[in-house]
C-alpha cells in the first residue's frame, strides 16, 4: 500500500484550505464567516472560530519552515489580530465570557501566537499587542467547563505570562490539578469527571498538558511517558487504509485524529518509528481526500466523508472542522526532521486484537477493518445518563458509523442490546457499568427500570461472540444488532435461518496515483464488499435487517443486521456471533449452554467459558492448562 506523503504535499494541503476561506473574511480578515449551519454561539463566535483555527493552521505551516514563510499569510493574520481586538471595529471579537466558545478559541489563537511569536507577534505594533493580550486577559477569572476546557485557560494564560500579559497562576496550577484527577492510567484521562473516553484525550488533553510545557519550560517526563503509554494502543485506532476510528463527538475535526501521532514526534514519546508515523498520517489525510474532504469549494464542511450534520454537536458551526489544523502539527518539524526523511517504515497491518482497561475497550482488525469494542465509555458525568449512539453503543469501527438520524436514533437498532417490553417501551444503554475485562475479553451492565442486561463480548478469530444475560418481564422481545453498514447505493440484504447478513457493493477500482492537489478531487479507492454479519447462537428466534436513508454518516443508504428473539421471563441467556469484515470464512462458533454458563472451542482450539450473573467467570485454556481468568 503506497500513501507515503512528503512534507511538500502536507504544505500543499495546507496552503490550498488557507487559500480556499480567504473569500470568507470579513473585512480587516478578523473573522472568517464560513457558509453552512450557525453553531449556537452564534455567528459572530462562528467568525472567530474560523479565525482561530485557520491561524493555528497557518502557524504550523509558518513555524516549521519560516524561510519560506508566505508573507502575504502573515500579513492577513496579522491584520485580523489587529482588527478582532479593536473594540471600534465592525468584526471585534466578542469579550471572553464564562463557559463561552471564546475559551476555545483563544487557546487556539495563544499557541499559534506562541508558535509564531519571532514571525509575528513580536513584530506586531505595541498598541496592537497590548490590546491582543489584553483580548486574552480576559479569560483570567472565567469559568470553563469542568472538562478539556480547563486547558484552554491553562494555555492562554501561560503565553501571556510569557509576554508580560495578565495572567493568574494559582488558576494554572489548579486546572492541571484538576487534569491530574482524570487521568485513569496507561495514558487514558477522562474528559472530565465520568467515562467520557474519545479523541479528546489525544488531540485535548495530551496536545495541551504537553503544548502547556513547550511554553512554560516546565518538566515534561510524566506527560511524556504518559503519551507513550497512550500511543501504544492508540496507533491502532487506524485502518491500515488510513481510516480513523469513529467514535466519539467532535468527529468533524476528521484528520485532526492523527493530531496524537505528530504529537508523540514532537515531544520525543512516539514508540511508533519516524517512517512509520509519516506513513500513517498520510494515510489518514489521504482517507478523507479519497472520500471528498475537502469539497470542490476546497472547504471542509460539517460531517465526515460527506456533509451531515448528525454527525456534529449544537456547539458545532461551519468553520469547527478547522480543528483539522492539530492533524498538521507535523509541520512544526522542519523539512530535514527525520519524520519527514527517514524511509518509510510500514505500520502492522495484520490481524490483531488489543485490550485497553483503562477505556473498557477491545480493539479488533481482521480483513483490513479495525473494530472497537466498547464496555467502558458512555460519554456520561455522574450526574447525566444520555444514551448518544457516538458513545453508547456496544461497538464501533473504522468504516462504519452508527446511525444517527433521527430514526436510527430512536431505534437504536445498531450495536445495541435492546428489549422492548409488552407495553411497548423500548430500554436503552445510557450508564455502563463495568464487569470486567480481560484479554480479548470485555463485559458490561446496563439498567433500565425493570430491566437489566449484561453483556460480555469475547474476540474470536474474525468474530465477536456476544453473551448475554437479560433480566426482564416474560413476552418481551430482545433485539440484538450488528454494526450498521451505510453505502452510496443500497446495501444487498441476505437472512436465512439464524443469520442475518448486509453488504456492500465493491467500489470502482483506482489506479494507484498521488492525491490531486485539491484532495476532492481524489478518486475512492477500490474495495472489496464490506460485510457486516450477526449469527444467533443461542435463544433467538428469527432474524431481521432494519433499513434506513440518510440516517449515517458514511453513506445515503444504510441497513443493520438483527437478531430478534422472545424473552422468556426472569433471567434470559441469548448468544450471538457478530462480525465486520471483507469475506471472512471462517464460521462462528458452536456454543454450549447449561444455564447462565456458556462454553465453545475457539478458533484457536482453546476452551472459553463465560458465565454473568452474581459470579461472572470468564476463562480460556488449551491442553496444556494454559489459563487466563477473569473473576468479578
Amino acid at each position: 500500500m503506497r500513501n507515503d506523503r512528503p512534507r511538500e504535499h502536507w504544505v500543499k494541503v495546507a496552503d490550498g484550505l488557507l487559500e480556499a476561506v480567504t473569500p470568507y473574511a470579513t473585512p480587516g480578515s478578523a473573522q472568517y464567516r464560513l457558509p453552512g449551519r450557525a453553531g449556537r454561539a452564534g455567528p459572530a463566535s462562528d467568525g472567530l472560530e474560523g479565525f482561530a483555527r485557520t491561524f493555528l493552521l497557518a502557524a504550523f505551516r509558518l513555524a516549521g519552515d519560516p524561510a519560506g514563510a508566505p508573507a502575504a499569510l502573515l500579513e492577513r493574520y496579522a491584520d485580523g489580530l489587529a482588527h478582532g481586538t479593536d473594540p471600534g471595529h465592525e468584526y471585534a471579537w466578542q469579550p471572553i465570557a464564562d463557559g463561552h466558545q471564546t475559551i476555545v478559541e483563544a487557546a487556539s489563537i495563544a499557541i499559534a501566537l506562541h508558535e509564531t511569536r519571532p514571525l509575528l507577534f513580536d513584530r506586531l505594533d505595541p498598541g496592537v499587542q497590548e490590546r491582543v493580550m489584553s483580548w486574552l486577559g480576559g479569560i483570567v477569572g472565567k469559568r470553563a467547563w469542568p472538562c478539556n476546557w480547563v486547558l484552554f485557560k491553562v494555555i492562554v494564560e501561560q503565553f501571556l505570562a510569557g509576554v508580560g500579559g495578565p495572567y493568574d497562576k494559582d488558576e494554572i496550577d489548579g486546572h492541571l490539578a484538576d487534569v491530574e484527577r482524570w487521568y485513569v492510567g496507561d495514558g487514558w484521562y477522562t474528559d472530565g469527571a465520568g467515562q467520557n473516553y474519545d479523541y479528546y484525550c489525544g488531540w485535548a488533553i495530551h496536545l495541551y498538558t504537553l503544548w502547556w510545557t513547550r511554553m512554560s519550560g516546565a518538566d515534561a517526563t510524566v506527560y511524556r511517558k504518559r503519551l507513550r503509554a497512550f500511543l501504544d494502543g492508540y496507533r491502532h485506532f487506524f485502518a491500515p487504509d488510513g481510516a480513523p476510528m469513529h467514535q466519539g463527538r467532535s468527529l468533524t475535526y476528521r484528520v485532526a485524529s492523527v493530531a496524537p501521532l505528530w504529537l508523540g514526534t514532537i515531544f520525543d514519546a512516539s514508540p511508533i518509528a519516524p517512517g512509520t508515523t509519516r506513513l500513517m498520517a498520510g494515510r489518514t489525510l489521504d482517507h478523507f481526500a479519497a472520500h471528498g474532504v475537502p469539497d470542490e469549494r476546497g472547504l471542509l464542511s460539517l460531517g465526515w466523508h460527506r456533509p451531515y450534520l448528525p454527525v456534529t454537536q449544537g456547539y458545532s458551526g461551519p468553520a469547527s472542522p478547522y480543528w483539522a489544523a492539530k492533524g498538521f502539527a507535523g509541520l512544526l518539524l522542519g523539512p530535514d526532521h527525520p519524520v519527514w526523511t527517514a524511509p518509510p517504515a510500514e505500520p502492522d497491518e495484520g490481524d490483531l486484537t488489543v485490550t485497553l482497561p483503562a477505556p473498557g475497550w477491545l480493539l479488533h482488525r481482521t480483513d483490513g477493518v479495525t473494530r472497537l469494542v466498547n464496555h467502558g465509555s458512555d460519554g456520561n458525568d455522574p450526574d447525566s445518563a444520555r444514551d448518544d449512539p457516538h458513545y453508547t453503543k456496544l461497538g464501533y469501527s473504522t468504516h462504519t458509523a452508527p446511525e444517527t438520524g433521527p430514526g436510527g436514533r430512536a431505534d437504536n437498532a445498531d450495536n445495541h442490546l435492546t428489549v422492548i417490553l409488552p407495553d411497548g417501551r423500548a430500554i436503552r444503554r445510557r450508564r455502563i457499568e463495568r464487569i470486567g475485562i480481560a484479554r480479548d475479553f470485555a463485559a458490561s451492565r446496563y439498567a433500565d427500570g425493570e430491566v437489566v442486561v449484561e453483556t460480555a463480548s469475547v474476540l474470536d478469530g474474525p468474530w465477536e461472540v456476544r453473551v448475554h444475560r437479560v433480566t426482564a418481564p416474560e413476552d418481551s422481545m430482545v433485539r440484538d444488532g450488528a454494526h450498521a453498514l451505510a453505502s452510496d447505493r443500497p446495501c444487498d440484504v441476505t437472512l436465512s435461518g439464524h443469520t442475518a447478513l448486509v453488504k456492500t457493493a465493491p467500489a470502482q477500482a483506482s489506479t494507484e496515483t498521488d492525491v490531486a492537489p485539491i484532495p476532492a478531487l481524489a478518486p475512492a479507492p477500490a474495495e472489496i464488499g464490506l460485510v457486516s454479519e450477526i449469527v444467533g447462537l443461542h435463544g433467538w428466534r428469527t432474524v431481521q435487517a432494519v433499513l434506513r436513508q440518510d440516517e449515517n454518516a458514511i453513506g445515503a443508504h444504510s441497513a443493520t443486521p438483527c437478531l430478534v428473539g422472545t424473552h422468556p421471563g426472569g433471567h434470559g441467556v441469548f448468544v450471538s456471533a457478530v462480525r465486520l469484515s471483507r469475506g471472512s470464512l471462517i464460521p462462528p462458533p458452536n456454543v454450549r449452554v447449561n444455564g447462565d454458563h456458556v462454553s465453545w472451542d475457539d478458533t484457536a482450539g482453546l476452551h472459553v467459558e463465560v458465565a454473568l450473573g452474581r459470579e461472572p467467570v470468564y476463562s480460556r485454556h488449551g491442553s496444556v492448562e494454559e489459563r487466563v481468568v477473569w473473576t468479578g
